[in-house]
């Protein structure tokens, strides 16, 4: 079926806050601080054979929006891959990388 299966090591390379749109579109400003699930640094690995599956503690939201990109490099897609979640708020950077069975 998929010849090439890897698995894929996810690291938060940065944490951002937009305090400007905070305060600007929200009703409550204050009540913001930046994204509280991830830290800098963090590390999560995605399987070989279940690059569907999310990792344990890694959050909903941010793995919809970058488990396409997993999903394919975890069949043969691109080494390296950054991305973000879709936060426009407080949006975290994932840095992607598929690891090779060496």
């Amino acid at each position: 079926m998929f010849p090439e299966r890897y698995e894929v090591k996810i690291t938060v390379v940065k944490r951002l806050f937009h305090k400007d749109l905070v305060e600007k579109y929200t009703e409550n400003p204050s009540g913001w601080r930046p994204c509280q699930k991830f830290k800098e640094g963090q590390e999560f690995t995605v399987s070989k054979d279940t690059p569907w599956v999310m990792p344990k503690g890694f959050c909903g939201w941010a793995w919809a929006d970058i488990q396409k990109i997993v999903w394919g490099m975890a069949r043969g897609g691109p080494r390296l891959f950054v991305t973000c979640c879709t936060d426009g708020y407080r949006p975290v950077i994932f840095k992607l990388e598929r690891i090779s069975d060496q």
